[in-house]
């Protein structure tokens, strides 16, 4: 049942001769070219100028993809974009809409001249010369800081624990807890802002390379802010508090959901009212052909930011503005005042994206709420934690009697067994108890937070609510129970309702988010893959409101999607990677929708139905049921390989409280760096080993084949600790170990790699956080993978999207918040952008600099070859 997806046979049916009567003779080249190209990539000697590409000749995005690229390297045929394709599917129509405008009579009956020839694309600027003294350099200078905040963090944990164990009595106890805790919380809060002041002071608009003395200092403040644990406070009063302190101008009333701290927060101004939500990067600067470029970002007041939105540097939006979900601004792009945009790059639109009314929330409320916050977190949470660990540590004889210095050796044999029922009990414990939490809690405290009722932000009603956001989106279980039939029943406990739904044995991916669980309704026989998040909650800057999401029935979405209330999408629609979806206009039904902002494309082609047969019937349960006996094995192999993990970190931390008393408090920044190292090796080897050490193939098969069982299981490799590795020369070294081919000096500030594999990525890439190189893709009961190759110095935008089988030349550039679709060619030195990716000609610069967007993309790509 499974083919290479680079050997698929796309045989099409038999056609006529090319009949191009009463065409002119710039479009009868055109066409003729344009069908021997297509004819020659389908595998038929003639394609009809009237047929179809996908209904008639059975044509899917993947094949009209590759088409698009063979057209880009004839120079005597115009360039089409993917948008072109769907929008003009047959040959005539695209020869037509690609000639050139005829020109005015007047024009045409004066004297004529040769055509200009065309002006070839500029050479790429040659990348900064990094030497490998530099970067070595770097690489020791950030190895160096890790150990020596790893080694100063054991130092004060070691001394404060002493002193807490001093106290007598519960009352002592609490208050040492709550002095030594907040003490602590203060620090890590209060150490980034100075460092960020002495090592950088007020951040202006730079330029510096990579690996450099500059970028060293920025890359310490930069890990410091998203060390701290003020972001876990994102969407409260104390959150903005925190960004005035680090140099951030902004307003009276400004709500920040988003978790993604601007690391040159001098640089962002945020006028009064503004609200922005999670998911969205306002960094403040990008790292571009090896360079880290810092750049303002100004919002005026009233503004508005959606979900999974991008702000690149030197944009600006004016009073009352709104930036629609899934959007982008890039560079040089500036939204005025009162216009609504949505798009990516965004363009003007009708939408308001702002749907819930205001309401009374003064500046009494909100201090009041972080003052409470503050004091909650003081008073309880943190003396809990730290006198709850002490008195964990004294109550467990596994850790007590090694604490005691009365008690002797203990032998190892003894050791083995104490971390073995320690992490044991610990590892089953997080699994019972938060189950039976997450399916009780959000039942109770949906009582007192009702749908479609609009709340103030900052109250009771609004701590429940965040309450019930973070504990219901705890990413082990949906990590646990994705990609399985299993993950229904989850989803059904914490309140989805799933009634109707028609299992498929892959109903849902490892990530998905929400609001809040108890208003989501899917319909029967949906489908969706990683990354969805349903936006069942709307805000402004006073206010917030719970309303129902509601996706229809015979449905697949892609990955990474922001589905939001009122979205206008009904049965059997397609929703592809990274779409936006509508909030205006008639319900799609039967259609797919393809980009931001989003156009209809074909729901499906025969050539994706290969495997459709095995979707229903005996052949259907049979499949089934064998998917559900091996996903059940992948559970079981994980919930193994992760208690293991967890039992060799007790282990070691049992062994560091024996060291305890001879090494002193080096022994605990010890073990913070030994867990590190090991827990890194630990998953590379595992990972491995499970592909036997040998590379993956691209593939074209059904859900329902043993060997796409295969590569979820691979998925399930735990990754969130590769995040600790941004921005360093140890990035590439460890996806190395994991199997992508990477070359010298790449700098990956947050990239996401599947399929490691099938993943090239050539020497002095730049890659930036928040980017992905996706391997795969799942559509509907299909998936199909290939290699993805980034040519030399090649660049991903901020939060930029590859899918699989594309191939970017050296030198090119994807630009933030793009979606470069499956089996794009990208020319060396090119610059592309938006959702789906075109070429954009326009030079990247500052604000007034030309920008393309979706409406003016089919008119350039028409004249681009």
């Amino acid at each position: 049942m499974v083919e290479q997806s680079s050997e698929i046979d796309i045989s099409g049916p038999d056609a006529s001769a090319l009949s191009v009567s009463g065409a002119g003779p710039d479009r009868t080249e055109t066409e003729s070219g344009l069908a021997d190209v297509l004819a020659e990539l389908v595998g038929t000697e003639q394609v009809p100028a009237d047929s179809h590409f996908f209904t008639d000749l059975g044509a899917n995005s993947l094949v009209m993809a590759q088409f698009c690229a063979r057209v880009r390297k004839r120079p005597d045929l115009p360039s089409p974009s993917m948008r072109d394709i769907y929008r003009y599917p047959t040959i005539r129509d695209l020869a037509e809409a690609l000639a050139p405008a005829t020109p005015p009579p007047n024009e045409a009956a004066g004297p004529t001249t040769a055509p200009a020839a065309p002006v070839p694309a500029a050479p790429p600027a040659p990348l900064p010369h990094t030497s490998r003294l530099t970067h070595f350099l770097c690489g020791t200078f950030q190895l160096l800081a890790f150990l020596g905040y790893s080694f100063l963090s054991g130092l004060v944990t070691g001394t404060g624990y002493e002193w807490v164990a001093d106290g007598n009595g519960v009352a002592d106890i609490y208050v040492r807890s709550l002095l030594f805790g907040g003490t602590g919380f203060i620090a890590l809060c209060v150490f980034p802002v100075i460092a960020k002041w002495l090592l950088v002071g007020r951040t202006k608009p730079a330029d510096f390379p990579v690996w450099g003395l500059a970028y060293m200092r920025f890359w310490l403040v930069k890990v410091l802010l998203h060390a701290n644990p003020m972001v876990f406070l994102a969407g409260t009063p104390l959150y903005v508090l925190y960004l005035r302190a680090l140099g951030a101008r902004i307003g009276k009333g400004v709500t920040i959901l988003s978790h993604t701290l601007p690391v040159c927060p001098d640089l962002v101004t945020i006028g009064a009212g503004t609200v922005i939500r999670k998911d969205s990067f306002i960094l403040g600067y990008r790292a571009h052909r090896g360079r880290i470029q810092t750049g303002r970002i100004t919002l005026g007041e009233g503004v508005f930011i959606g979900e999974k939105t991008t702000l690149d540097i030197d944009t600006s939006m004016g009073d009352g503005a709104q930036l629609g979900h899934a959007s982008a601004l890039h560079r040089g792009q500036a939204v005025p005042a009162g216009e609504r945009w949505h798009g990516s790059p965004a363009e003007p639109a009708g939408t308001d994206y702002l749907r819930v009314p205001p309401a009374r929330c003064g500046t009494l409320r909100r201090t009041w709420f972080g003052l409470g916050t503050l004091l909650q977190l003081v008073f309880l949470y943190i003396p809990l934690a730290v006198g709850g660990m002490y008195m964990l540590f004294t109550a467990v004889p596994a850790i007590g009697d090694r604490l005691d210095p009365d008690t002797e050796d203990l032998a190892p044999v003894q050791l083995l067994a104490d971390a073995a029922l320690l992490s044991l009990v610990l590892f089953v414990g997080f699994i019972v108890v938060g189950l039976g939490v997450l399916y009780t809690l959000p039942r109770l405290l949906r009582l007192f937070v009702r749908p479609d009722r609009v709340y103030p932000l900052y109250g009771f009603h609004y701590a429940l609510h965040r309450t019930t956001a973070r504990l219901t989106n705890v990413k082990f279980f949906a990590w646990l129970f994705g990609d399985s039939s299993f993950v229904v029943h989850y989803l059904r406990g914490l309140g989805y309702d799933l009634s109707h739904v028609e299992q498929t044995g892959s109903n849902f991916g490892t990530e998905v988010q929400h609001e809040t669980p108890l208003l989501v309704s899917v319909g029967s026989g949906t489908m969706i893959a990683d990354g969805l998040s349903v936006l069942n909650a709307d805000y402004s800057s006073t206010s917030f409101r719970l309303s129902k999401v509601s996706i229809g029935p015979r449905n697949f979405l892609g990955n990474n999607i922001a589905y939001p209330v009122g979205g206008r999408t009904g049965e059997n629609c397609l929703l592809a990677t990274k779409v936006m979806i509508p909030l205006d206009g008639e319900i799609r039904q039967g259609v797919g929708l393809l980009g931001s902002p989003c156009f209809e494309i074909p729901r499906s082609v025969d050539r994706d139905a290969r495997f459709d047969h095995l979707r229903e019937g005996e052949e259907l349960g049979t499949r089934l049921r064998a998917k559900n006996r091996y996903n059940l094995r992948s559970m079981a192999w994980w919930l193994l390989a992760r208690w293991l993990h967890v039992f060799v970190l007790t282990l070691f931390a049992l062994a560091t409280v024996d060291l305890y008393g001879m090494a002193g408090h080096v022994v605990i920044g010890a073990y913070l760096a030994l867990t590190l190292a090991f827990s890194t090796a630990y998953y590379i080897v595992l990972e491995r080993c499970m592909t036997g050490f040998r590379g993956l193939r691209p593939q074209l098969c059904s859900i329902y084949d043993r060997d796409f069982w295969r590569i979820e299981r691979l998925w399930k490799v735990p990754s969130q600790w590769l995040n600790i590795f941004n921005g360093t020369p140890f990035k590439s070294l460890v996806w190395r170990l994991m199997g992508v081919r990477v070359g010298r000096m790449v700098f990956d500030d947050g990239c996401y790699i599947t399929d490691r594999t099938l993943a090239v990525i050539g020497d002095e890439c730049t890659l930036n956080a928040g980017s992905k190189v996706q391997c795969h893709s799942q559509e509907d009961g299909t998936f199909k993978s290939d290699f993805i190759r980034l040519g030399a110095g090649t660049t991903l935008g901020v939060s930029a999207h590859v899918h699989y089988g594309v191939t970017m030349g050296e030198g090119s550039v994807l630009v933030s918040d793009s979606f470069l679709m499956k089996g794009e060619e990208v020319p060396p030195g090119a610059r592309w952008g938006g959702n789906p990716a075109v070429e954009m000609p326009a030079a990247d610069g500052p604000p007034g600099a030309p920008v393309l967007t979706a409406a003016t993309a089919d008119a350039t790509a028409a004249t681009v070859s």
